[in-house]
């Protein structure tokens, strides 16, 4: 894990999934009607084919993380970017976004949906806005 210092906290960066077993993994999913468990959100981030965590080393706590399902051929989707609410605006979405794109870089297409509120911070990173379709199924939060 590369250490990087964010308001005197120490924030490593980790693409590997042993890295979550210790870890706390609370204050996620802010706004949701229904969160999802910690076990739900562990078993998320295991099955996903990239991560990328944050973790800030002094509290032993996940404080950010992201993800990518792919066919490691041609596309990938990017279903969670998470950032913990008392760690936001220091960066940490960021750079997990950056390392996760270099993971999944070689690819042809990189998918992902987002709130129109944070749609350029992904422009910042090359995404375009296009029409989506989706559909929610909040009986299973």
């Amino acid at each position: 894990m590369k250490k990087v210092y964010i308001n005197m906290a120490t924030i490593s960066y980790s693409t590997a999934k042993k890295d979550l077993t210790d870890l706390e993994v609370t204050g996620f999913f802010d706004g949701w009607q229904s969160k999802p468990s910690e076990d739900d959100l562990r078993k998320s981030i295991e099955n996903a084919e990239y991560i990328v965590l944050a973790v800030d080393n002094e509290k032993n706590k996940l404080v950010g993380y992201i993800t990518a399902l792919s066919d490691n051929i041609l596309s990938a989707y990017i279903p969670f970017l998470e950032i913990e609410k008392n760690y936001r605006k220091q960066g940490i979405g960021r750079e997990l976004i950056k390392r996760m794109m270099v993971q999944i870089d070689h690819l042809y297409m990189v998918d992902l949906v987002c709130d129109k509120d944070v749609a350029r911070f992904y422009e910042k990173f090359g995404f375009s806005s296009y029409h989506v379709m989706i559909r929610r199924n909040y009986t299973n939060q």
